[in-house]
């Protein structure tokens, strides 16, 4: 099982949405229709950027965009 992390969620609806950023990633937004789905796809984001779904034999390659 993965290790767990406490993290600080800043969160507001608009209009339409729920919306949250991680205080300690600001570089994390995004938005969920129910304040549960926001929590879900928050963690996810966070998952996804620290590489937390990479396998231990993973590759890397350096391109340019």
């Amino acid at each position: 099982m993965p290790k767990q992390t406490t993290l600080t969620m800043i969160y507001w609806k608009s209009d339409q949405f729920w919306l949250g950023k991680l205080l300690e990633y600001p570089e994390i937004m995004t938005q969920g229709e129910t304040l549960e789905e926001l929590e879900e796809n928050i963690g996810d984001a966070y998952r996804l950027l620290v590489l937390e779904d990479v396998p231990e034999d993973h590759q890397t390659k350096t391109i340019t965009l």
